[in-house]
């Protein structure tokens, strides 16, 4: 891990950059499953896939529970105390949980099975000890496996077996759940000073053309008569009044005024 696992060599033989990669004469494996299981069928005599298909498809079963009921649920836990993510107390108390009902389901199995698959040991139960074996050297104290007794005397039995102790060494259980690491902030950037927007152009004001003052409306020529001296409501009494000669009385009326 480090500068070696980003050359673009080793991107060829794993996109993600990430370690174990096994180089073959036929090409890179990566993926620590995929490994094993390469690694288990290139001798056919050995009976690290069972003794039948049934047992076979078990245990692919057990390989499949431990990637993803007790590695993940470890990690959660784990990782954000080691720094290696962002510690968020609700993803944790869901990986306790999570890795609980793992070991629950684990712990009910081997009450009555030595080993997972069987009567000897398989490639369940390889990759089931190391996924367990970072918790239990880490976070797992006996304060929490002891409410897992057959995952206890599973574990060790195994840690125990020659072929494990040639790799891992002597064995040590945590002791303690180590605190979770802070991530160091990250620096901040000098911001830069922001330029005062510039106000927007304001809009030319258009003036109306001014309206022409209304031409005078021409005189009607009866205005220039001069005013009469007639009063109509007198004429209309007149001939309201007159009942016969109406013409001679009301023509006279109005000669009169």
């Amino acid at each position: 891990m480090g500068v070696s696992n980003k050359t673009p060599e080793f991107i060829k033989m794993n996109p993600l950059g990430k370690v174990p990669v096994l180089e073959t004469p036929d090409g890179a494996v990566f993926e620590s499953n995929a490994i094993a299981r390469y690694v288990a069928r290139s001798k056919g005599d050995n009976l690290l896939w069972g003794g039948s298909l049934v047992e076979y498809a078990r245990v692919e079963q057990w390989m499949d529970f431990a990637a993803t009921e007790v590695d993940p649920n470890i990690a959660r836990w784990l990782y954000p105390r080691l720094g290696y993510r962002a510690f968020n107390a609700q993803d944790e108390e869901f990986g306790i949980a999570g890795l609980k009902r793992a070991l629950e389901a684990l712990n009910t199995h081997l009450a009555s099975n030595t080993f997972l698959v069987g009567h000897s040991v398989t490639l369940a139960d390889i990759v089931m000890t190391c996924n367990l074996y970072h918790g239990f050297a880490r976070i797992l104290t006996k304060t929490f496996t002891s409410e897992f007794p057959h995952v206890e005397r599973y574990f060790w039995t195994m840690v125990n077996q020659p072929n494990f102790k040639k790799v891992i060494g002597e064995f040590k259980q945590a002791e303690v759940v180590p605190p979770v690491q802070k991530k160091a902030a990250p620096a901040k950037q000098k911001e830069a000073k922001k330029e005062a927007p510039k106000a927007a152009p304001k809009p030319a004001v258009v003036e109306a053309p001014e309206e022409e003052a209304p031409k005078p409306k021409p005189k009607n020529p009866l205005d220039l008569l001069p005013p009469s001296k007639m009063v109509l409501d007198d004429w209309k009494r007149l001939y309201s009044n007159t009942k016969s000669n109406f013409h001679d009385v009301a023509v006279k009326g109005i000669t009169s005024v």
